[in-house]
């Protein structure tokens, strides 16, 4: 086969395993063979999305270059060891936070793409970085020439790095959502109002720190004026949520270390 990746297969039904068969299906040169799942209901609705078959975990599957593992960090290792493979068969899973180890012996890798997912949320790779891994020199480099086909941003990256870039990107998207939910909350509980007056706010917020050279350059706020007077005041009015209060003070301190 040498690098020449052109029948994948995608295993799982969750929203990874969705938006690389969309991607897959839709890119040129290479072919989704198709979906296999536990999921029936999901992997079925995923694969006739994608205009290919789907087939139950456990039955056979078809003969593809490629097997992408998109499924929860805690089965990885339980499906590989599932399956029954040719030898250059390819076989890799999609998580930030598992060891390529986990894939057990033979051509394995990780096919890491740096973005969140949700179902039904069309998400387009071809500006998505993607963070790949291989267990030797010709498995790399055959899913770099992949990558390569569904976006321009492709990287080498092993478990290590991987692991900082997941945690990076848990800050920057898991976390800031979080806040998100903790403002939205805040704002209706005491005012009655709606999430969408915060939506401005969140879209310059957002499109300021994507143009900056760095986010601390657009840095605002009381925290970054040194402005303790606000900043104690705010503290006081979460008095009732100490917890939300504690965050507060040390966002705050983070930011104000920063100026």
């Amino acid at each position: 086969m040498g690098n020449d990746i052109r029948r994948i297969t995608v295993i799982g039904s969750g929203n990874v395993a969705e938006a690389l068969a969309l991607n897959i299906a839709g890119a040129w040169g290479v072919e989704l063979v198709e979906v296999v799942a536990r999921n029936a209901e999901r992997g079925e609705a995923i694969a006739m999305a994608a205009g290919c078959d789907f087939v139950e975990m456990g039955d056979e599957v078809a003969q593809a270059d490629l097997y992408i593992i998109a499924v929860s960090d805690r089965a990885v290792a339980e499906v590989a060891e599932a399956l029954e493979l040719g030898e250059e068969a390819i076989v890799v899973h999609t998580a930030g936070s598992v060891e390529l180890s986990a894939l057990g012996k033979g051509r394995r890798g990780v096919f890491y793409p740096f973005q969140t997912f949700t179902a039904g949320r069309a998400i387009d790779l071809s500006d998505v970085p993607i963070f790949i891994e291989g267990s030797d020199e010709a498995t790399t480099a055959a899913l770099e020439s992949f990558a390569e086909q569904l976006s321009s941003k492709v990287y080498r990256a092993d478990s290590h790095r991987r692991r900082e870039i997941h945690l990076s990107g848990v800050w920057a998207c898991n976390f800031v959502n979080a806040l998100y939910g903790v403002a939205a909350d805040v704002l209706h509980e005491r005012e009655g109002l709606s999430f969408e007056v915060l939506q401005p706010l969140i879209l310059e917020t957002a499109h300021k720190a994507a143009e900056a050279v760095h986010p601390a350059a657009v840095q605002t706020g009381p925290a970054r004026r040194g402005d303790s007077e606000v900043m104690a005041r705010h503290e006081a009015m979460l008095t009732d949520k100490p917890e939300l209060q504690e965050i507060y003070r040390l966002i705050s301190e983070e930011i104000y270390k920063k100026r």
